[in-house]
């Protein structure tokens, strides 16, 4: 009998306790109709309430079991809203804390068209690939400290960190993934005004190419490159960027293609991965059952893909294709949350989808 994989979830904070539990819903329902062995669950703290509980918003234990599992989902944190006491700790939120202590240096970011939903354009299909460990992000950065200090109380200066080993394997991931798309990668930086850092970025992403000649690269400021993407969004296929960067144009894109409660999202590493969506809490509509789970379960059959590649599992790569064929069928036909013109709650949504998953 198949070992099940064991997944962690944590369902955080605003919208999380409704996303979360939707998207295991569909999981459940694609690794069982894929005849892969039902999943561990291995539900952890983390948020506001794991804050109140333990002291902390991501518990120190949640760290030790996490190791041991296949993937996790992480739902959405709202550490701005977090007592003042916390924010002075300058502690890293949750997500931040995973990616660091984990090393999950791969953002990925998809954005495309999808069946039922009207986007600001159409024929959208591309990937952003952020740079998850470094730049101008300074809860990453950091082996210790946040990398953001005042020395004089009116005066405050941010450290933003570039390396070669983190360009690098950046880079790798942005052309492997290419390979299997249309052979396209778009480095974005700022080397005009960052010469040092966003040089060493775009010399090290264009030695990396030579390695991948099949793939062709070209590269655009990063103030251009907003530009180009609501003018033509259709010309790009993997765009690879710092972290900053990356989380900005990441946002425009899903906006373009029918908003970022669509996106999706996975931080991963060599050895770990988590699914978290590209959106927020939503703490203006969390606990009224209406939240669009469209990029959490995108996000968790992303998961599938990757611990499907990991483990050399057909079959969890047969639950990810399930999942969004679903998505897509339900977005298509219906129902579909208020955020999409529809009224359907986050369960009937979820519940829509799951029944989906067999004819997917």
């Amino acid at each position: 009998m198949d070992k099940p994989y064991r997944v962690g979830y944590m369902l955080g904070d605003g919208i999380g306790p409704e996303i979360v539990p939707a998207a295991r819903l569909t999981v459940e329902r694609a690794v069982a109709v894929a005849g892969a062995p039902p999943l561990e669950w291995v539900e952890l703290p983390m948020g506001a309430s794991a804050l109140e509980e333990h002291g902390s918003p991501m518990p120190a234990a949640n760290k030790k079991i996490l190791a041991e599992c296949d993937g996790w989902l992480l739902g959405p944190h709202d550490s701005a809203s977090y007592p003042k006491e916390w924010l002075e700790r300058l502690e890293r939120p949750p997500g931040g804390e995973l990616r660091h202590f984990f090393d999950l240096y791969a953002n990925l970011r998809p954005s495309r068209n999808r069946p039922g939903v009207s986007g600001v354009v159409g024929g959208v299909d591309l990937v952003t690939v952020r740079e998850n460990t470094e730049g101008f992000y300074v809860d990453r950065n950091m082996v210790r400290g946040s990398g953001e200090f005042m020395p004089t109380p009116d005066t405050a200066l941010v450290v933003g960190v570039f390396t070669r080993k983190a360009i690098r394997r950046i880079a790798v991931t942005a052309f492997e993934l290419a390979r299997t798309r249309r052979r396209h990668v778009t480095v974005v930086h700022k080397s005009n005004v960052i010469p040092l850092a966003f040089g060493l970025f775009v010399e090290e992403c264009e030695a990396v190419g030579r390695d991948y000649p099949d793939v062709r690269l070209d590269a655009y400021l990063f103030d251009a490159m907003t530009a180009h993407l609501v003018r033509h969004p259709q010309d790009f296929d993997v765009i690879v960027a710092e972290n900053m960067f990356g989380d900005t144009l990441s946002d425009l894109a899903g906006e373009l293609v029918g908003g970022l409660g669509m996106s999706a999202a996975l931080n991963a590493g060599d050895d770990h991965a988590m699914a978290q969506a590209a959106h927020g809490s939503a703490p203006d509509i969390a606990g009224q059952g209406i939240s669009n789970p469209v990029g959490m379960m995108l996000s968790s059959a992303m998961l599938l893909t990757w611990m499907g590649t990991k483990h050399a599992d057909p079959r969890l790569h047969e639950a990810a294709t399930r999942i969004e064929n679903a998505v897509d069928l339900t977005l298509e036909n219906g129902p579909r949350t208020g955020d999409l013109g529809g009224s359907a709650t986050t369960v009937e949504f979820a519940e829509a989808v799951e029944a989906a998953i067999t004819d997917a």
